[in-house]
């Protein structure tokens, strides 16, 4: 004979489905005004990341080379071996960056060696588009 559990089935009534719904649409009324005003805001951290990363990358590559990348070499110089003399005696087989990114306006990033803020200079140009006091540099990111 079957006997009857006294237990609840698992699972959420419609109820209680609904009531998370209108929360979640009160919090994304609420958030998304918030944060589809700032993308601006938004690109210039992607691109002090960034820069922050190609920095860090490039101190590896000097630490197994003695010397960054001259200005001719590039930031090209993290991803594939440079010919451009002078080629670096122990650099890392395979790179020391996968890809080269772009920064949040699809331009590539700048690099200066020797750099005008610093021994080098790692910059996006920014909106504009062209070299001014708002480019987002290792020197201003910190």
């Amino acid at each position: 004979m079957m006997q009857r559990s006294n237990r609840r089935a698992g699972g959420f009534t419609l109820i209680e489905v609904m009531v998370v719904v209108v929360i979640l649409g009160i919090l994304a009324a609420v958030l998304v005004p918030k944060v589809m005003d700032r993308p601006d805001e938004a690109r210039k951290v992607k691109a002090a990341q960034d820069i922050r990363a190609l920095e860090a990358a490039l101190n590896l590559y000097k630490l197994d080379n003695y010397e960054y990348p001259t200005t001719d070499q590039g930031l090209e110089a993290l991803v594939t071996k440079p010919d451009i003399p002078p080629e670096p005696a122990r650099w890392k087989t395979g790179g020391y960056l996968d890809r080269m990114p772009v920064d949040p306006w699809r331009q590539p990033y700048q690099y200066l060696n020797p750099g005008v803020h610093g021994s080098i200079d790692i910059f996006s140009t920014g909106p504009d588009r062209q070299p001014s006091d708002d480019d987002i540099g290792n020197w201003n990111t910190q």
